[in-house]
């Protein structure tokens, strides 16, 4: 087989590679083993966990927020088995739907493992090969195992085993406090299960604002969920009925089931790479520039594989720079304002730099505004008013440096901060800027007017006097 791209992966930047080149009048081809489309963001990621991410949400809406609107309904109970089914048919409606734009565009699903043999050709198990003009390279990321004693029992499992549980664990311990443990540990401690987290590092999601780590440890904490930070796991046992997990030398906890969720590697061994001569690194990944080429010129690389984000979404968007490439069009990645979504309860959402971060880089010229959702009409409606939204601006000029949110739907929410640093918004833009009321967005507004010193419906920082 003939084509102009060859996508090896039908993940979100794999299949994005294929659309777009296909749109711009490219003969594609794409190259998935599953059985599905849609990577594992789509089939065991971030699709069927935000689906459970709903009915956790469902359960506690009815248990602590119905009541006090005026709805009286009985004590909820899940219904693990539907919300399986419902979590099964959003992914298979998803995946269809991949499967359904191939065929809208012209682009040829080719089934089936395949790998490079040299710098024009992708062999395929069972199939003939693909002989390609330029290639794109998506083969995603896998569950990290550390080396750790007694982490090879069936009780210990990765994200995907979790998701293919058909019984809630009576109690569940999560080793890994990033953004992949925290959203189990959110949703499970919902679902009635003992949960005890175990993280390494100081903070959870370390990678985000120091204050929304805080916040959400709080949180999750008040819900019952224990969290052990600088804490490190030392072996794990099987015992009758259960695992026994040491951490710290000395200390212990009991649990049904072990989720292990300590980062993910990029897919680049056994794929050919080195036979089409592409660099990479087994740890890091694939080598790509900003125009998302590898150190071969007519062949990209894209999504988990190949970048410092591992989200679906900057896989969306790197898939459509590289297949523009691909086809003798000029685009690049612009990273600054990538937006990251956490969904626990309560939610957050960051975009642009943390507060820790503008303040290494801008010093004294930085400035911040955080206003309470507490003082937000439509949380106090939901009923939902933990957490805050936090503007960080420079000084000088004003730009509005970075945006990060804890609360109800800023996973929503953090898109006006997204468009308002793409734009380099002046903190000024988005504080005079009107906002419907009442609403949640008022807060993103408000926070802009505080870090200005002139909020309306918070009281302004006390200036310090010479």
């Amino acid at each position: 087989m003939d084509c102009d791209v060859a996508v090896l992966g039908g993940g979100p930047g794999g299949y994005s590679a294929a659309i777009r080149a296909a749109q711009l009048g490219a003969k594609v081809a794409c190259v998935e083993k599953e059985d599905a489309l849609g990577g594992t963001c789509l089939r065991v990621g971030c699709i069927p966990t935000k689906a459970w991410v709903e009915t956790a949400h469902g359960l506690k809406v009815a248990r602590e927020t119905l009541g006090k609107l005026g709805v009286s309904v009985n004590e909820p109970e899940l219904d693990f088995d539907a919300s399986n089914v419902w979590k099964a048919g959003v992914v298979t409606q998803l995946t269809q739907g991949v499967a359904g734009l191939f065929k809208a565009n012209g682009v040829e699903w080719v089934r089936g493992v395949g790998r490079f043999t040299d710098a024009n050709t992708i062999a395929v198990e069972g199939g003939e090969d693909i002989r390609f003009k330029s290639a794109v390279v998506a083969t995603g990321s896998r569950p990290l195992m550390p080396p750790i004693d007694g982490i090879d029992s069936n009780r210990c499992v990765d994200s995907t085993g979790l998701l293919d549980q058909t019984d809630v664990p009576a109690r569940l311990v999560i080793l890994g406090g990033g953004i992949i443990g925290c959203e189990f540990a959110s949703i499970f401690g919902h679902f009635g299960s003992e949960v005890t987290v175990i993280e390494m590092l100081p903070n959870l999601i370390p990678q985000e604002d120091d204050e929304a780590s805080a916040e959400l440890k709080k949180q999750l904490e008040g819900r019952g969920i224990t969290v052990h930070v600088e804490s490190r796991c030392d072996r794990v046992e099987d015992i009758d009925g259960g695992l026994r997990v040491s951490y710290n030398g000395d200390q212990t906890v009991e649990c049904d089931l072990m989720l292990v969720a300590t980062g993910r590697g990029p897919v680049v061994e056994d794929v050919g790479l080195e036979a089409a001569g592409v660099a990479f690194d087994p740890r890091a990944g694939v080598n790509a520039d900003e125009y998302r080429r590898t150190s071969v010129p007519h062949i990209y690389a894209v999504g988990d594989c190949a970048g410092y984000w591992q989200l679906a979404h900057t896989a969306f968007r790197e898939g459509e720079v590289a297949a523009e490439n691909a086809t003798g069009h000029a685009a690049v990645v612009d990273n600054r304002a990538v937006p990251r979504p956490i969904y626990t309860d309560p939610e957050i959402a960051g975009v642009g730099l943390t507060e820790t971060e503008a303040r290494e880089e801008y010093g004294d010229d930085v400035l911040v505004g955080k206003f309470p959702f507490s003082a937000n009409g439509r949380a106090l409606m939901q009923g939902e008013t933990a957490g805050w939204v936090k503007s960080i601006h420079e000084s000088r000029y004003g730009e509005l440096l970075g945006l990060v949110m804890v609360g109800p739907h800023v996973t929503d929410l953090i898109e006006a901060g997204v468009v308002a640093i793409d734009a380099e918004a002046t903190v000024e833009t988005v504080a005079d800027g009107m906002t419907a009321h009442p609403t949640l967005s008022e807060a993103i507004k408000e926070a802009g007017l505080l870090a200005l010193g002139r909020a309306i419906h918070f009281p302004n920082r006390k200036k310090r006097k010479a």
